[in-house]
């Protein structure tokens, strides 16, 4: 059997709203995730829209599986992720967005990430994002036009959950942006774990919900 590969798609903004808060990647939804595929046998490689090291938010040291992400060979080869325009999103099995704030600038309004969204999603691809990470797929459209979030069903970082963490810095809420494209928008309780799985598009709600969104990607990529 062929090993699986997913793409982490990973924001470069370190700074976000009129405050100039810190921001990044939210460092759990890269670590448990990735401990998630690492355990599975799936390989995992990085991009950025610029490439190079992606700014990091939320570091816990007395998190087992963020600390050993800290020390592994993985957080290495994420200082060099590849710049997303150079990379083929048809040489992986799934890509996946993980949240933070810098998603919400960057990742919300790229044109590669559009296009990388697209065309992995025409080809047959799986697709995933989890908290803010779904911003990704604000603006990707289907062949035809119409949003590919439109009747999707669907989960993100909630306007709960945003208007207790970052209302003030974000330009916009998530919940709102993918219900105004017509997503089928769902959210459990805020900061409780929450998947959604719609076919090949799969969300995560909030950061507790990495690992899990994971679990359910390695078993559709089986």
């Amino acid at each position: 059997m062929s090993i699986k590969t997913v793409l982490f798609i990973l924001t470069n903004t370190a700074h976000i709203g009129p405050n100039n808060r810190s921001t990044g990647y939210f460092f759990p939804e890269v670590a448990h995730p990735y401990e998630v595929f690492a355990k599975a046998g799936v390989a995992v490689e990085y991009a950025s829209p610029l490439g190079g090291t992606p700014p990091e938010d939320g570091y816990d040291e007395s998190d087992p599986s963020q600390l050993a992400f800290r020390n592994s060979l993985a957080i290495r080869r994420m200082a060099r992720s590849r710049k997303l325009s150079e990379v083929d999103v048809l040489d992986y099995d799934a890509i996946f967005f993980p949240g933070g704030l810098g998603p919400m600038v960057d990742i919300a309004t790229d044109p590669e990430v559009k296009r990388a969204v697209e065309r992995a999603w025409n080809a047959g691809k799986l697709v995933a994002a989890v908290c803010h990470g779904p911003a990704a797929f604000l603006g990707a459209t289907l062949q035809d036009g119409t949003p590919l979030v439109q009747g999707r069903r669907l989960t993100g970082f909630s306007n709960d959950e945003e208007a207790g963490y970052a209302q003030a810095d974000v330009p916009f809420n998530l919940e709102d942006a993918l219900r105004a494209e017509g997503a089928e928008y769902s959210a459990a309780a805020v900061w409780q774990e929450n998947i959604v799985v719609d076919g090949r598009l799969l969300t995560g709600q909030n950061p507790a919900s990495g690992g899990a969104l994971a679990k359910a990607m390695v078993d559709a990529l089986r």
